[in-house]
């Protein structure tokens, strides 16, 4: 069921994106196509299904065409309905009525601590959610609803937690965690952001997704530039994870669902074929050409494909 009690979503958008330049010199990373929609609809499509209609975007320069995408585009829907092309026209009408879409710069690059704090205005003094847009979510498996129930049930600051490898813990926040009466739920004490090899307290990473009391502004507004110079969100859950129990404190949902990570170059690649594969109206011809094409690969993964490969059972 869609959610009513918290109806308020932030995205920071403000990101550079230079992981993906040349591609992002002239064009936000949040608008590149995964399959035939860019990146950020996927996101904002998640926070509308779990019933937060309210957005704010954190955008930064050079970030006009993610406002545009959410605009109407009068000319082209005429063209679109002149054409009879119903289909077309459904598909750009979608976007602009998705939600309502609020935008604020976010000025100075300071971390992701310092473009949700910029969101206090608009939040003002209630419980919301932060979607941060290179993680994607599969509509089919349920992460955001499920954190809004908890917590609305527990009063709490809830962060998204996946399960990594030992070895990819470098490359996250990191918790460190308590189970509870639930088994997707757990009490997290601590948390480190993007520890050194070998000194994680545990391999539950935090991912993109999070519902934060509004008492995180107040900690923000005094949290210091941590890792890399920026103001780490990471930072402040730490402060409330760790602080007095009226602040709620902070409790992860377990997430053991499909999630596709666009923020990296190779997992990129790796989301569009996976999403592609699943779609009724491209799966059924993207599969066989799929196979077909990965059975003429080297085994082990150097050189070319062989154009001329003849596919092996």
């Amino acid at each position: 069921m869609p959610r009513t009690t918290i109806t308020k979503a932030v995205i920071p958008v403000a990101g550079l994106g230079t992981r993906f330049l040349p591609a992002t010199k002239a064009m936000p990373k949040e608008m590149l196509p995964v399959v035939d929609q860019p990146a950020i609809q996927y996101v904002v499509e998640e926070a509308v299904a779990a019933g937060l209609h309210d957005v704010l975007m954190v955008t930064g320069r050079n970030k006009q065409a993610l406002e545009n995408h959410f605009d109407r585009v009068g000319e082209l829907e005429q063209v679109l309905l002149a054409k009879g092309d119903q289909d077309k026209l459904e598909k750009v009408k979608h976007s602009t009525d998705l939600a309502d879409v609020h935008y604020v710069r976010q000025g100075d690059p300071k971390g992701l601590g310092h473009a949700v704090l910029r969101a206090r205005m608009h939040v003002g003094s209630e419980p919301f959610a932060v979607l941060l847009g290179d993680d994607i979510i599969d509509a089919r498996d349920v992460l955001l609803t499920r954190m809004l129930d908890v917590q609305e049930a527990r009063n709490t600051t809830v962060v998204a937690l996946l399960e990594v490898p030992p070895e990819s813990t470098h490359l996250y926040g990191i918790a460190t965690v308590e189970p509870t009466d639930e088994d997707d739920v757990v009490h997290i004490t601590g948390l480190v952001e993007k520890p050194a090899p070998g000194d994680a307290p545990s391999n539950f990473a935090i991912i993109g997704r999070y519902v934060l009391r509004p008492e995180i502004f107040d900690i923000l507004e005094t949290t210091e530039p941590g890792k890399g110079g920026e103001i780490q969100l990471t930072d402040a859950l730490q402060a409330l994870a760790t602080g007095p129990a009226w602040s709620g404190g902070v409790h992860g949902v377990v997430f053991r669902g499909r999630r596709y990570d666009t923020g990296d170059r190779l997992d990129y690649l790796k989301a569009i074929v996976q999403l592609a594969s699943d779609r009724e109206d491209l799966g059924p011809e993207f599969r066989p050409w799929l196979r077909e094409f990965a059975a003429t690969l080297p085994a082990d993964g150097d050189g070319a494909a062989d154009p001329d490969a003849t596919a092996q059972e």
